[in-house]
């Protein structure tokens, strides 16, 4: 396997890591409006991903970084013709870290009000867009012969993106309600696996036939399996749910989540993103990638760094890991 290869699913793995982690946190994020139904019980969910949030993103960075550095001409087309859908993410994202920040620093009830709804919206975004760029980068754009994108922003609107991003929103609610279980004590843990029940069964359906559509349109014997996997495992993380067997529910949600990204990935390989006007003009991982020697240099940083990484976010989950209800909310820490 060339090392360009290797990047490949390096970054496949950074981004389905992105996924697993920062998804269940936009997931906790939609949550505050959906199930939370006083100020108290809105503190639990943003409790139960304050120590972790910020190292999620972590994630982001180094797949965002890996992509810039392995593949340079993937990260300019992207990064170019995806413009307006990533810097709503990005500003989402500053949004958010700054809501979580700044809710409780005033007692006003107008003041964290709005600061909460900031937190909805900045998490139910993302959650949505991410699963329109994604999708795009799969069923391919408008690359011309330069590697340049030459569509517009309402192409990425199609169906099949739509689509994909509802898929990535229900994935994310989903994933977020069973880790709110898995989280929490009382009642709002009995409302969480209650509401995983209805949300998993949408996203259940939202996401065969987006699988089905992906497998048809081009996939193959792998990307087969791992679709099977991905809504095998959503199906038996309902059944976990609604058994009241959180952990599971979770870690099978999460395992929902990987094999449906590298499904995506697998049906995308060796293109990094096809090009719609001439299948020739698509970037692929050979001649959108970097040198071998930075490619080298790159893979023994990263084998350095990574581990350190997994250690310390590992540490910090394991620190964090009791249950939390309204009864650890102090009155005057709403």
């Amino acid at each position: 396997m060339e090392l360009h290869d290797v990047w490949f699913v390096l970054i496949a793995v950074l981004w389905t890591g992105y996924f697993f982690l920062e998804g269940f946190d936009f997931g906790v994020g939609v949550l505050t409006k959906l199930l939370a139904r006083n100020r108290p019980e809105k503190r639990v969910l943003i409790n139960t991903i304050g120590p972790v949030w910020d190292g999620n993103e972590v994630w982001l960075l180094s797949a965002g970084g890996a992509t810039f550095a392995a593949f340079p001409e993937w990260y300019a087309t992207l990064f170019s013709g995806f413009y307006l859908p990533l810097l709503l993410i990005l500003v989402c994202l500053i949004v958010r870290g700054v809501a979580f920040e700044y809710r409780v620093k005033r007692p006003e009830e107008n003041w964290q009000r709005n600061w909460e709804t900031a937190i909805f919206w900045a998490s139910l975004l993302p959650a949505f867009l991410w699963g329109v760029a994604f999708a795009n980068i799969v069923r391919g754009v408008k690359i011309d012969q330069d590697f340049n994108y030459a569509g517009g922003v309402l192409d990425l609107l199609n169906p099949y993106a739509l689509l994909g991003g509802l898929v990535t929103l229900s994935l994310f609610t989903f994933h977020g309600t069973v880790f709110v279980g898995l989280k929490t004590v009382g009642e709002i843990r009995e409302r969480a696996r209650k509401l995983a029940l209805r949300v998993g069964l949408m996203t259940a359906l939202l996401a065969l036939v987006f699988l089905l559509w992906t497998q048809f349109d081009r996939g193959d014997g792998a990307s087969f399996v791992a679709m099977v996997v991905a809504v095998a495992s959503l199906l038996v993380a309902l059944v976990a749910a609604r058994a009241g067997r959180e952990g599971w529910a979770f870690a099978l949600s999460g395992l929902t989540i990987v094999a449906a990204v590298a499904m995506l990935f697998l049906t995308l390989f060796p293109n990094v993103m096809p090009s719609t006007l001439n299948p020739d003009w698509s970037l692929t991982v050979t001649n959108a990638s970097s040198s071998p020697y930075t490619l080298k240099i790159m893979t023994w940083c990263a084998g350095i760094a990574t581990p350190v990484v997994l250690l310390y976010q590992g540490w910090t989950y394991w620190v964090f890991r009791k249950r939390i209800g309204t009864q650890h909310i102090a009155e005057t820490v709403h």
